[in-house]
């Protein structure tokens, strides 16, 4: 072998020694990631199977007897309740009624309410709806008011606009949802003195609208329950925007973008903010969970017929099937926002995940 021909050969060793750790470094991200993101997806099944389980075996803790309940205090018979319970398969041993709950849950099987004699799936999808257009609502208006507020209090730290914010927040946040709901039904639906009531005292609708008059009719009766949850909820969004803003007032970078002369409306919406959202996400997103929960004793202040309702109902029978499939419902939404803002923080910051 010529000295040319090993120089090149000893050049075009180095060029892939060189070249390889660059082509290993995509290979090597999208590894960590699909590792980080199966435990993720891991720790949610082993999540979901244990609200499984606690959602068969809580509820059985509640006392009474759901037979004796369904009959209204009715003179019953010892073989009439038998036979309710045989329909319903509350004889059966506790072990038995265990495995065949979860092995129907497993199926999308929830069970048989026992109050309503539907499939719990029928009566879930019925009021899924209801629940979405009040706390979907409530939950945009709050998450952009606290996010636009706490950035603000943040950047203006100490002053009198942030002493403001900051306290008006924590006093709404820490007001129970249902007594400010209350509150607000007895000045703005009953009314004081002469002046009448403005809004409806509950309900989603007042019947006998369509088209636009039930848009507008719908509307109105959104407007109490929705002012209770912004005004409860939107202060914990405030709070942690401006604490994770705070933490990233002092960092070089910024230090970095005024000294080139941006100005502090700039560095604050292209620098500061996007930095400091991942606390703010993942509330955002386990807020997004509980938008399906509804918020249950709002719903029930406003007679709102939505799952938080519909839980509080079925609670007081107590209809187990349909307890156990609302239970497993919320706590599976929250799993399911909560895993999916995990999968998305290595996007939002390289950093996590590796």
């Amino acid at each position: 072998m010529t000295a040319d021909a090993a120089s090149a050969s000893v050049a075009e060793s180095d060029g892939a020694a060189l070249a390889a750790p660059s082509d290993r470094g995509p290979r090597r991200n999208r590894s960590a990631y699909l590792r980080y993101g199966a435990g993720k997806l891991g720790g949610a099944a082993v999540s979901l199977l244990a609200v499984l389980v606690t959602s068969f075996f809580l509820f059985r803790l509640i006392p009474g007897d759901p037979v004796k309940t369904m009959t209204g205090g009715r003179q019953v018979s010892s073989e009439q309740l038998a036979a309710y319970r045989r329909e319903f398969g509350l004889d059966l041993p506790l072990w038995q009624q265990f495995t065949d709950y979860c092995g129907k849950a497993l199926t999308g099987d929830l069970g048989t309410s026992y109050q309503f004699r539907a499939p719990v799936i029928d009566k879930i999808t019925e009021a899924l709806p209801n629940t979405l257009v009040l706390t979907g609502t409530a939950f945009v208006l709050y998450t952009v008011l606290g996010v636009y507020l706490g950035t603000r209090a943040a950047w203006r730290n100490g002053g009198p606009s942030d002493r403001l914010n900051t306290g008006l927040a924590l006093v709404l946040y820490s007001i129970p949802s249902f007594w400010l709901g209350l509150l607000l039904i007895i000045v703005f639906s009953v009314g004081m003195g002469p002046i009448p009531g403005l809004f409806p005292t509950g309900g989603m609708e007042s019947g006998g609208e369509t088209g636009f008059a039930y848009v507008l009719d719908v509307a109105h009766h959104l407007v109490l329950p929705v002012v209770t949850l912004v005004a409860v909820e939107y202060g914990q969004t405030l709070l942690v925007t401006r604490s994770a803003l705070l933490d990233e007032m002092g960092s070089d970078y910024l230090t970095t973008a005024r000294a080139k002369g941006l100005r502090d409306d700039l560095v604050r919406r292209r620098h500061a903010v996007p930095n400091a959202m991942l606390p703010t996400m993942t509330l955002i997103f386990v807020n997004l969970g509980r938008t399906v929960a509804g918020v249950i004793l709002v719903e029930t202040v406003f007679s709102w017929p939505g799952l938080g309702g519909l839980f509080y109902q079925a609670l007081s029978v107590p209809d187990l099937p349909l307890v156990q499939g609302l239970f497993f419902v919320f706590a599976a939404a929250v799993i399911v926002m909560n895993t999916l803002a995990d999968l998305l923080y290595p996007l939002l910051d390289p950093r996590v995940g590796r």
